[in-house]
């Protein structure tokens, strides 16, 4: 096992805005909502907010649609007086889980001692759910604009659409997978949907993309969080218990590259979440399989890639996810308890950062859905166009 980061850098402080309805957030900028989410980092980690000195974005430095990460503005607010680190990763939500990797690389760089991972997002007007239909045309968009994809969601009901198709999957597993979340959500205090969700109103909400419904997508949220990663060596002597970075892996498979541009993946591709190459290196870079995770925090904009992801990630066999999750396996007693918070489908959306939150509180102790003796966390970004990445932690 060649890994560097094994152990050698902790999380040590966490902070959130409340998450808003898309577009309540306001008159808040989206660099108040950033600041507000890095200073209750700071105090959660017993440090002054003058001690940060790097930030790892990802998104492409991105903050929702026609937003930006801009690292000036938040050293300003916040009286940050010098920085040795800033970096980003290229493109969307696929690189939530390796902003954490990032940071952990900086620190063992010697370039900064305290980084911060961020995500503060404020929609407005700009939704995320069109973002594919607000860009200009180019000869690989062409492909899928004509055919009206605008967002996320139409290329993700056709991926979801083949699965059906070639497993014989069914649609009561996307039910069971709403609908866990959603159970979830109902008793955490930050959460946005606390309603239940029941069978029979999932089956009879609306159609967005077919075979994807109202619950199937995720919500649209405003909000910030804001993660400090360390060293092993400083985290010993702060205020919250560590929880460590074991192994972190950002990138993907060329196919895969194609998933939000023109959709020309081959088969065994076009029917998974695109972390099969990631989970192989991650599980390599640890020493550690399927069977050792005990919560998993699985990125779920929609809910037919959470039951993909757990194929990807060897929790079950490809092609048998929705059997598996129709067995109860996701649930809070079942064999892999998946998303305690409720993840992007019910509790809020801020592009990932939100498990990254869970499995800090779930590692620590404190989660509101405890998992019993969690030890390790395996925490996911994307899927989404490259890169996609995934981390596992441990207490």
């Amino acid at each position: 096992m060649s890994n560097p980061l094994y152990r050698k850098v902790a999380i040590v402080g966490v902070g959130a805005t409340p998450y808003y309805r898309r577009g309540e957030s306001q008159p808040q900028t989206i660099t108040e909502l950033a600041g507000k989410a890095i200073l209750a980092a700071a105090q959660d980690a017993g440090i002054s907010v003058k001690d940060i000195d790097g930030f790892a974005h990802y998104s492409g430095g991105g903050s929702g649609h026609n937003n930006f990460a801009d690292t000036n503005l938040i050293m300003e607010a916040l009286g940050i007086p010098e920085i040795g680190f800033t970096a980003t990763l290229t493109m969307g939500g696929g690189g939530s889980a390796a902003s954490i990797g990032l940071a952990g690389a900086a620190i063992l760089a010697g370039d900064a001692k305290y980084v911060v991972s961020l995500m503060a997002l404020q929609q407005g007007n700009n939704r995320l759910g069109v973002v594919l239909g607000a860009k200009p045309p180019t000869p690989e968009s062409s492909f899928v604009q004509p055919a009206g994809m605008v967002g996320p969601g139409h290329a993700m009901a056709i991926m979801a659409r083949r699965h059906m198709h070639k497993y014989g999957t069914r649609r009561e597993a996307f039910a069971e997978i709403a609908i866990t979340h959603r159970n979830h959500a109902m008793v955490r205090p930050t959460s946005l949907q606390k309603k239940p969700l029941t069978l029979e109103a999932y089956m009879s909400a609306r159609m967005i993309a077919e075979p994807l419904c109202l619950y199937d997508y995720c919500l649209e949220t405003d909000g910030a969080v804001a993660v400090i990663s360390t060293s092993a060596e400083r985290a010993r002597d702060l205020r919250q218990k560590p929880v460590y970075l074991l192994g972190s892996v950002h990138g993907g498979r060329r196919e895969w590259g194609r998933s939000f541009s023109w959709m020309n993946m081959p088969d065994d591709i076009f029917t998974s979440a695109g972390n099969l190459s990631i989970a192989r290196l991650l599980y390599e870079k640890t020493g550690l399989t399927p069977q050792n995770i005990d919560v998993a925090l699985l990125y779920d904009h929609f809910s037919p890639l959470v039951m993909m992801q757990l194929e990807d990630y060897g929790f079950c066999p490809v092609g048998e996810g929705g059997p598996f999750v129709e067995s109860g396996a996701i649930r809070m007693n079942g064999s892999i308890p998946v998303n305690p918070h409720g993840g992007n489908l019910s509790e809020g959306y801020v592009i990932g950062m939100t498990h990254v939150r869970e499995a800090v509180e779930q590692l620590r102790g404190t989660a509101v859905n405890q998992v019993k003796g969690a030890g390790l966390a395996l925490v996911t970004g994307g899927p989404a166009p490259i890169p996609v990445s995934g981390i596992i932690l441990g207490s």
